[in-house]
């Protein structure tokens, strides 16, 4: 896990690369584009950093995404929103990220379940009344830092009320991005249509390997759902998923490149299979990006790193990074 060390590490090596002219100076851009590629990440990569109580932890991830030399992000809503109270409390013992449990959790008491339910509750006023000027300081600092915003993810779940869905279009204005990424269902998607329609911000909905729920995204024909709800819906394709659920990354991108806005870039074995290392897995992420190069595609391919690694997200994300520019070489 990276702890407040690692940032002052973080922030140590960064002045020391500006200084150097190792990195870019003040307000200039980080350049990750590779042979025409535009590479990036999902901030949800950076998922072991610290949180502290009522604060967000934007310059955490500032540093984490610098320290990767990455120019252009998806911004985990998390990531901007303030950490409730639990955040504190240490994290349950248990298996890395992505490792399956031997054994079940131990139900919650129903004092955690009140605590929950009041946190939902907190998060939901906070997003509805906070202003556009908190998230346009927000924008400021990645603008300041040289990094682009192309995307903010927010999971429309069914708790949403409809003033909170208006809210999640707001914010993306307000940060300056036209494009929601969001982890939603086929029902979601059906009230989130019309605010996207007042909006006029792009939804990309992103998909997992459930292909049995007809109410969850992962198969074409979900996809082609989604985008006839309105000519703002597009398709984040999550290629490692993808993979699982046994389809063909590649084919898919093909035939529909148009509706797609960006990749999530993982590896993952087929048949509902686990995340590997990059490589280790069955999703063609070398064909994918170098189909991305040779087409000149505009598609960005964004890595997620999910596979349960032995160093820390940046040290991870870095190998990520470093497979893929191989393959564009």
């Amino acid at each position: 896990m990276i702890t407040r060390r690692d940032f002052g590490k973080f922030a140590t090596a960064t002045a020391a690369a500006a200084a150097t002219g190792m990195a870019p100076a003040f307000g200039a851009r980080i350049n990750s584009v590779v042979n025409g590629v535009h590479l990036g990440t999902i901030t949800y990569s950076f998922r072991d950093l610290p949180r502290v109580p009522g604060q967000n932890n934007i310059d955490g991830i500032i540093e984490a995404v610098t320290a990767c030399g990455i120019g252009e992000i998806e911004l985990y809503s998390p990531n901007l929103e303030l950490a409730p109270a639990s955040a504190a409390k240490p994290a349950a013992s248990g298996p890395a990220y992505g490792v399956a449990r031997t054994a079940p959790r131990a139900p919650a008491t129903p004092e955690q379940i009140a605590a929950r339910k009041q946190e939902r509750e907190n998060l939901r006023t906070w997003r509805i009344e906070t202003p556009a000027s908190y998230y346009a300081d927000i924008r400021k600092k990645f603008d300041n830092a040289g990094i682009s915003l192309f995307a903010y993810t927010l999971g429309f779940n069914n708790d949403f009320t409809d003033d909170e869905i208006d809210a999640g279009f707001r914010q993306a204005k307000a940060l300056g991005v036209d494009l929601i990424a969001s982890s939603t269902n086929l029902a979601m998607a059906q009230r989130v249509a019309p605010f996207a329609d007042k909006h006029k911000v792009r939804v990309a909905v992103h998909g997992y390997a459930n292909v049995l729920d007809p109410n969850q995204f992962g198969s074409p024909e979900s996809f082609a759902k989604a985008l006839a709800m309105s000519p703002y819906m597009r398709v984040n394709l999550d290629i490692g998923h993808f993979t699982a659920a046994n389809y063909n990354a590649v084919e898919y991108i093909k035939a529909h490149g148009a509706m797609i806005t960006h990749l999530h870039v993982k590896d993952r074995r087929n048949k509902d299979g686990v995340n590997e290392p990059f490589g280790d897995g069955d999703t063609p992420i070398r064909e994918v990006v170098r189909h991305l190069r040779d087409t000149k595609s505009p598609i960005r391919a964004f890595i997620e790193y999910e596979y349960p690694g032995m160093g820390t997200s940046v040290e991870e994300l870095k190998k990520c990074l470093s497979y893929v520019k191989d393959a564009l070489a």
